[in-house]
């Protein structure tokens, strides 16, 4: 197994564990709601600590339930997370491309080492059949006379 590999591995087994461990360990099972967010728990220390306590300002949006505050949270996180992706993939091509271009500037091309002999069709005729008319459909070549 290579080392990106192993690495991956373990990546994905602390993400699985942190997603696994606060459930089977009853992580929040004393609380009304197990899992609330941050903003929630400081509010209710707040109030605690400080009943008469006024925020100084309020949300620009309250969304209708819960369930609507979570799918935008979802959202967000699924924005985020593919602003991410797509930046450290633009990375890795960027990365790759660059070896790519380096390897190819420093490999010793074979073929261009050496100059290229190529035959050049040369006659003023144009080719002909097997009876000796020249053939209508036949191109013409560049360098003969009359050619393109």
């Amino acid at each position: 197994m290579s080392r990106n590999t192993k690495v991956n591995l373990l990546l994905l087994l602390a993400v699985a564990a942190l997603a696994v461990l606060p459930l089977v360990l009853g992580l929040g099972d004393h609380k009304e709601e197990p899992f609330a967010g941050a903003d929630a728990e400081a509010e209710t220390a707040i109030t605690e600590i400080e009943p008469d306590y006024e925020p100084w300002f309020s949300p620009l949006y309250e969304p209708p339930s819960g369930e609507v505050e979570s799918a935008l949270f979802a959202l967000q996180a699924a924005l985020g997370a593919g602003v991410l992706a797509y930046y450290f993939g633009l990375r890795r091509g960027r990365r790759q491309g660059e070896e790519r271009a380096l390897a190819a500037t420093t490999a010793v091309p074979t073929a261009a080492a050496t100059p290229a002999t190529t035959a050049v069709h040369t006659t003023a005729t144009p080719p002909s059949t097997s009876s000796g008319e020249p053939e209508a459909s036949a191109p013409r070549h560049r360098n003969t006379p009359g050619g393109d």
